[in-house]
C-alpha cells in the first residue's frame, strides 16, 4: 500500500513538473535579451532531480530540450532557428543533449551532497548552480567547435572576437539571469514542497 502510494505521488509530481517545464520554457522563448531564448525551466528540473533522482532529472531535462527544439523549428527562438537552418540534425541533438545533461548533472550533484546535508538546502543550491552551468556550457562548446564559421560571422557582426562574443554576447545576460533565478528559487521552492509533503504524509 505504501509503495503504491509513493509510486502514485511520484507520477503526479513528475507530471506537474513536466507541465511546468513545458509552460515555463514556451513563455521564456519570447524573452531573448541576447538574441537567444532565456531558460526558465531549470528550477522545476532541479526540483525533479532532487525529489525523484537521476532518471527524473534526465527526463525533465529531455522535455526541456524537446521544447527548445520545437521553438527552434517553428522559428520562435531566433538564434536557435538560425542554427537549425544550418544543420538540423546537429541542432536537434544539441538541444536535447544539453537539456538531458543539465537535468542529470543536477541530480548527480544533489545525490552527492544530500547525504551530508540534513536540511538538503545546500544540496539543492549546488544542484541549482550545476544545471545552468552545464546547459550553457555545452551550448557554448558546441558553438565554438561545431558551428565555428557561424560563430565567427556573428561575432564579426557585433565587432567582437569569437571568444568575447561567446561570453558577453551569447552567454552574457542570459546566463546570469538563468543562474540567479535558479539559485534563488530552487532552494526556496524545495523547502516549501518539503513542508507540504510532510503535511500530507
Amino acid at each position: 500500500m505504501y509503495r503504491e502510494r509513493e509510486r502514485t505521488r511520484r507520477l503526479a509530481g513528475l507530471s506537474i513538473l513536466t507541465a511546468l517545464v513545458v509552460v515555463l520554457q514556451v513563455l521564456a522563448t519570447f524573452i531573448q535579451p541576447g538574441g537567444f531564448s532565456l531558460t526558465l525551466a531549470l528550477t522545476p528540473i532541479v526540483l525533479g532531480a532532487a525529489f525523484y533522482g537521476l532518471g527524473a532529472g534526465a527526463w525533465l531535462g529531455g522535455v526541456f530540450g524537446v521544447v527548445v527544439l520545437i521553438m527552434c523549428i517553428v522559428g520562435a527562438d531566433a538564434g536557435g532557428a538560425l542554427l537549425f537552418g544550418i544543420n538540423p540534425v546537429l541542432t536537434s541533438v544539441l538541444c536535447i543533449l544539453k537539456g538531458v545533461a543539465a537535468g542529470f548533472a543536477a541530480a548527480v550533484v544533489y545525490k552527492a551532497l544530500a547525504k551530508k546535508d540534513s536540511g538538503k538546502s545546500g544540496a539543492v543550491l549546488f544542484a541549482g548552480m550545476a544545471s545552468p552551468i552545464v546547459n550553457t556550457g555545452i551550448f557554448l562548446l558546441a558553438l565554438a567547435f561545431l558551428y565555428t564559421d557561424t560563430l565567427s560571422e556573428w561575432a564579426g557582426a557585433q565587432g567582437m572576437t569569437p571568444v568575447h562574443y561567446l561570453f558577453f554576447g551569447v552567454a552574457g545576460v542570459n546566463f546570469l539571469l538563468e543562474f540567479a533565478v535558479n539559485v534563488v528559487l530552487a532552494p526556496i521552492v524545495h523547502r516549501i514542497l518539503v513542508a507540504v509533503r510532510k503535511g500530507l504524509s
